[in-house]
């Protein structure tokens, strides 16, 4: 595997993410929220991991939380791909694994995965070593985020048309920028094409978090303090829709973790749910 690219490896948060995703196949009775196993085997974690402490029993809620919102992304995507939309864009991709578990889907579009040059070259190499390869209708699109690289023109140098809607998401992103840089990603992706829908995900204040988990989110917190990478941006759901609106979304609508629970939860007997008032999701269409 090439290391000739700097930091080239996933973000860990990027690593737990789809561990979690994996755990809930493994540990949690059927039927699954979500299902994917493909992020496992990017990750290639030690044996050992499903004892590591951020799999611990206290990050159950969260691992419902990451659940509910890739689940309502992906719904989201096979929706508007009914509706003839064949663009999707995922910033801060991470070890998404739509393109390789839903090619019946997936193929019909152009993906386009946005994420920092080193993490895209490792991922790029392990697709290629576990014989997924990298499919035409996958696009990796290296973006300098702190060198202030233009993600849009990276976007279009790879294919996207800006006269054509798209479906773009951003998950687990939003409260590791500042509010002036979540406000420009806004504006950028308002410009996009009639019709394209925005999904992103934020977190409220901590003290208006479920009290039963505030104190795993503050843990949460310091632990991305410790590992330097803070988190810098909280928002009540009307500071995100008032921000939307600002930033040019002809409609905008506040998804909360209580709507996913009952979407995605309702019917489980073993207490498997994301927490009230935690994560929330946007939803902005031009």
């Amino acid at each position: 595997m090439s290391h000739d690219t700097p930091n080239a490896a996933p973000d860990d948060t990027a690593v737990r993410v789809a561990l979690w995703r994996a755990l809930h196949v493994e540990a949690d009775p059927p039927p699954h929220v979500f299902e994917d196993n493909v992020g496992l085997k990017l990750a290639a974690p030690d044996d050992g991991w499903r004892s590591r402490p951020d799999m611990g029993p206290f990050t159950r809620p969260f691992r419902a939380s990451i659940l509910a919102r890739a689940r309502f992304i992906e719904d989201l995507v096979v929706e508007q791909a009914a509706r003839g939309v064949r663009q999707y864009v995922i910033l801060g991709a991470g070890l998404d694994t739509f393109a390789q578990r839903r090619p019946e889907i997936a193929s019909d579009l152009l993906v386009y995965e946005v994420d920092r040059p080193g993490a895209q070259a490792w991922k790029r190499q392990r697709l290629v070593d576990l014989g997924f390869g990298i499919p035409a209708f996958l696009r990796l699109v290296p973006v300098d985020f702190e060198a202030g690289d233009p993600w849009c023109e990276r976007l279009t140098a790879s294919g996207f048309d800006l006269g054509r809607s798209a479906v773009v998401a951003s998950t687990g992103v939003s409260m590791y920028l500042t509010k002036d840089a979540i406000a420009a990603t806004l504006r950028q992706v308002a410009a996009f094409a009639p019709g394209s829908t925005l999904a992103m995900s934020f977190l409220l204040p901590i003290e208006l978090v479920d009290p039963e988990v505030r104190a795993s989110m503050e843990r949460a917190a310091a632990g991305a303090r410790a590992n330097g990478t803070p988190f810098l941006s909280f928002f009540t759901p009307a500071e995100m829709l008032a921000l939307a609106r600002e930033a040019g979304f002809r409609q905008v609508h506040h998804v909360s973790a209580a709507a996913l629970a009952q979407r995605y939860f309702a019917d489980r007997i073993d207490g498997l749910r994301p927490p009230n008032n935690s994560e929330e999701l946007l939803v902005a269409t031009t």
